[in-house]
């Protein structure tokens, strides 16, 4: 007998949301889309929530985040239902393997390590006890397990990351702002002689030691572009609203109309900080 009075209880909290998968999963009554999913379509939605979640934090939306980490956890309980399904695990699985492993990778919180070290200290224990895993599931090269799903950007810090615990790394910033004119006049090179893939080619090499350089600034490279993101599209829509006010739209003015328009949306946004 299904049960009614759980799925139907404002207040049955994690129990309630796993059995409305279920639900939603049953082969003979429940949702057509939901059964047909599979890991590989739901996948696609579990990193567009993660990037809602982060959204509403980065605009300090306390009331939508609620709303977009219980999204993500949909996605969660979704993955798990299929596991389930398949006879893979259940989602108690998930917790207790989560729950192993933030044990084990703070020993000066529920083991008898000193806690009497520096968060730098505290990092570099974090990813001795990584690489220790890593070891564990036979992955010995020094990139093993950067996942390929991860976005450009953030797996090429990853990466880079990597490559510099074993020393290879450029001794400071300034050697990588040098490796940038170098790359970016290969780039300029390839554009006027090169085919399209070359090109490409090379437009990566430029945006791989652009993210070495924001590494190397501490800079988290997918927040800066995202918040370059929205400078962008907050100052151009300062240029339409200007535009509409004059009865125009952008297709209908110039370059050298909304250049001067962008400045004057800056020197505003100057002087408001």
């Amino acid at each position: 007998m299904p049960d009614d009075a759980l799925i139907h209880n404002p207040h049955g909290g994690l129990p309630r949301l796993l059995e409305i998968m279920r639900r939603l999963r049953d082969p003979e009554s429940g949702c057509p889309w939901d059964i047909e999913q599979d890991f590989a379509s739901i996948a696609p939605y579990t990193i567009e929530e993660a990037y809602e979640v982060a959204d509403a934090i980065e605009r300090e939306a306390w009331d939508e985040l609620k709303d977009e980490l219980g999204d993500l956890l949909l996605q969660v309980v979704f993955h798990a239902q299929i596991a389930q399904d398949r006879g893979f695990f259940e989602f108690h699985a998930i917790a207790d393997k989560i729950s192993d492993k933030m044990v084990a990778r703070h020993p000066h919180v529920f083991g008898s390590e000193s806690r009497d070290k520096s968060a730098e200290q505290q990092t570099l224990d974090w990813e001795t006890v990584k690489a220790a895993e890593r070891a564990a599931k036979a992955q010995m090269g020094v990139l093993d397990g950067v996942a390929l799903g991860l976005p450009a950007l953030m797996r090429a810090v990853k990466l880079q990351k990597r490559a510099a615990r074993v020393g290879f790394d450029w001794p400071d910033a300034s050697h990588v702002l040098d490796k940038i004119q170098e790359e970016a006049a290969e780039l300029t090179e390839a554009a006027n002689t090169l085919p399209q893939d070359k090109i490409e080619e090379e437009m990566g090499d430029l945006l791989f030691v652009v993210a070495n350089l924001a590494r190397h600034m501490k800079v988290d490279p997918e927040v800066a572009l995202r918040r370059a993101n929205a400078k962008f599209t907050r100052r151009f829509t300062s240029i339409e609203a200007a535009l509409a006010a004059k009865g125009r739209r952008p297709e209908q003015s110039n370059l050298e109309e909304m250049d001067h328009l962008w400045d004057a949306a800056k020197a505003e946004e100057k002087r408001q900080q």
